[in-house]
């Protein structure tokens, strides 16, 4: 079986998005440098008003008073090298060593909220789908639209007020002391983060089991005498899990980069805090590095749900 699903892994068209993938990044990489240069200001015109030859001689120390050609090209070729520079605002630290810090947070948090979002939306998404027009499809599409109208800012301070400052279940915030990740830290910034994730999925697999129980190939496993169990079981949630496939790729990706305001909210150290006070604080180089992370995962998580739909589905052919 294993062996089969490994067969369909469409090979050539993998190839193709790798090397699509190096341009897409370059381009990336070049706006994300030209706009971070354009923003008014500069790394060091909030620090307090220095002398003309310290200033001169801080711009010397980082290359910033080469032409911003020279920058652009310097930097382009330390990133082909795994060389994302030191960071301008923290003192002696590179920014891979910062970025190394926060993402396994991010990922962390990232993971279990896909994944929590995945068990629990696909199971309210196929009891409404299997329930189509009663009470309990009406509640729990209800249920969903509020999840998708209700922004994770509202819902993350309403979680902190009830179930850290009200009821004192959950952490307020941070990692504690020594930082680890627990589930007093963890729990409400996964669930803040699902929830939207959960509305979605579940819409989605609701109007995928609809119209696949109403499919020919439905129609005649049941008129063969198998009970409704293993037609749905068997035949119909194969199927209907398809769309949902391809949404978690994108989703994936939208869920990491969505943890900024989860990571503020909560004071967790992830790739979105540092992105966040990188930007504000015009930390070149680490906002650049956060933008190459991030834009890395969305290639890479598209790439893997393509390929997993061309696994689960034979009559894909991507080649």
């Amino acid at each position: 079986m294993l062996r089969r699903l490994l067969a369909r892994i469409p090979l050539a068209y993998t190839l193709r998005r790798l090397l699509i993938a190096i341009p897409t990044l370059l381009v990336i990489i070049t706006v994300a440098f030209f706009m971070m240069r354009a923003a008014p200001g500069g790394p060091f015109s909030a620090d307090r008003k220095l002398p003309p030859e310290t200033e001169r001689a801080i711009a010397a120390k980082y290359g910033l008073d080469d032409p911003l050609h020279v920058q652009y090209f310097n930097y382009v070729g330390g990133v082909i090298q795994g060389d994302f520079g030191p960071s301008y605002k923290t003192k002696d630290k590179q920014v891979h060593e910062i970025l190394a810090d926060g993402l396994p947070i991010s990922l962390t948090i990232g993971a279990l909220s896909m994944a929590l979002a995945i068990l629990v939306g696909g199971a309210l998404g196929i009891f409404a789908g299997l329930k189509q027009n009663t009470a309990g499809d009406y509640s729990v599409m209800g249920l969903a639209m509020a999840g998708i109208s209700i922004p994770t800012f509202v819902t993350g301070p309403l979680l902190l007020l009830a179930f850290a400052l009200g009821t004192g279940w959950f952490s307020a915030g941070g990692l504690g002391f020594p930082p680890a990740l627990t589930y007093e830290n963890i729990t409400l910034p996964v669930i803040t983060l699902a929830l939207p994730q959960i509305a979605i999925i579940s819409r989605l697999m609701r109007a995928s089991v609809i119209e696949t129980m109403r499919m020919p190939h439905i129609r005649t496993a049941r008129a063969k005498g198998l009970p409704e169990r293993t037609v749905i079981a068997r035949h119909a949630l194969p199927a209907a899990v398809l769309p949902m496939v391809s949404y978690i790729g994108p989703a994936s990706a939208r869920v990491l980069t969505g943890s900024v305001v989860v990571e503020k909210v909560f004071s967790l150290p992830g790739m979105g805090d540092y992105f966040v006070n990188g930007a504000i604080e015009r930390d070149y180089t680490l906002v650049l590095g956060a933008v190459i992370v991030y834009a890395a995962l969305i290639i890479a998580f598209n790439l893997i749900a393509d390929i997993l739909y061309a696994v689960l589905d034979p009559k894909v052919k991507y080649d």
